[in-house]
């Protein structure tokens, strides 16, 4: 009989494609969403509502493994306090809903599989190269990915092998951040942002996938992995990169940081900072990027 993975967040960008890995690898795959879908031979819905802590609990009950990538977009929207509770809530509040299910009905998973970011790490810029004991930040970003893996550190406490995946900039097809970017550099009006010295740490869809099947099939997989590529890509040599896979070579200044900070406030942190991240533990255990030069990467990702 196949496993069933049940996914949170699975009608996003990432969700979406991990599916279809899922499925071709075997599996069989549960989705919770909002509103109602029509089922497939390998796809299951079911509903819940985060907000009102109503699930159908077949779902949480049916699973083998859950890969819980749900939370409202961090960048969507400027970050007024309403909004910050917001994002933090989405991730809470959705973990303890499965937990509660878990711990009510005495069941037991192979694996619980949490999202994170590399935003755990704070929202500076400098050359020191974090890794999973590196000392978490204190402003808004790292709150909120330390407040979302205490989330899933519950399930741990059930004696359910939990994993938590930091995740960096993610790169795909037709999606993503890519896409934001995509018709500013086709018009030849893309640049550098502020210094052009903060890091971009990234890593495109299909790894990222992999690195959650990956979480599912090790059992030795266990705690936090940064999930990045470890390139040192700045916002300039992204920007640089960028334009030269659009046929031309940048020659307009940076965005002033002054200007990126009057339009989205503290939000401008998420452009204007980054830090330099290892995957070393992710690649101890044996697990290989197919995605690590970023020229080829972005003209991959456009030639779609």
């Amino acid at each position: 009989m196949k496993k069933n993975v049940l996914l949170t967040g699975g009608t996003g960008f990432v969700g979406k494609e991990l599916t279809k890995l899922l499925i071709n690898s075997g599996y069989t795959v549960s989705i919770l969403s909002r509103t109602k879908r029509e089922n497939t031979v390998s796809t299951f819905y079911y509903m819940w509502d985060i907000h009102k802590q109503i699930i159908e609990k077949e779902a949480v009950l049916n699973a083998d493994y859950i890969i819980h990538l749900a939370g409202a977009n961090i960048a969507e929207k400027p970050w007024t306090d309403k909004r910050k509770e917001e994002v933090i809530n989405s991730r809470e509040q959705s973990a303890q809903l499965i937990y509660s299910v878990l711990k009510q009905n005495n069941k037991k998973l192979e694996a619980f599989i949490s999202a994170s970011a590399i935003g755990i790490y704070g929202a500076v810029n400098g050359e020191e190269i974090c890794n999973e004991n590196t000392a978490f930040g204190d402003d808004f970003l790292g709150l909120t990915c330390i407040k979302w893996e205490a989330a899933a550190d519950q399930f741990e406490k059930l004696g359910i092998r939990t994993v938590k995946v930091r995740t960096g900039l993610v790169l795909g097809e037709n999606d993503g951040f890519l896409n934001k970017l995509m018709p500013i550099f086709k018009l030849r009006l893309g640049s550098a942002v502020g210094s052009g010295k903060q890091y971009m740490p990234w890593i495109h869809v299909e790894d990222l996938c992999a690195i959650y099947l990956e979480a599912i099939v090790n059992p030795k997989m266990k705690g936090p992995y940064s999930a990045a590529i470890n390139d040192n890509t700045t916002n300039a040599v992204f920007s640089d990169t960028l334009a030269r896979v659009y046929g031309y070579k940048i020659c307009l200044p940076n965005v002033p940081a002054f200007l990126i900070k009057m339009i989205l406030g503290e939000m401008s942190k998420i452009v204007l900072t980054g830090r330099r991240v290892s995957s070393d533990k992710l690649e101890e255990l044996g697990f290989h990027f197919k995605y690590f030069n970023l020229e080829k990467t972005l003209r991959y990702c456009l030639s779609k």
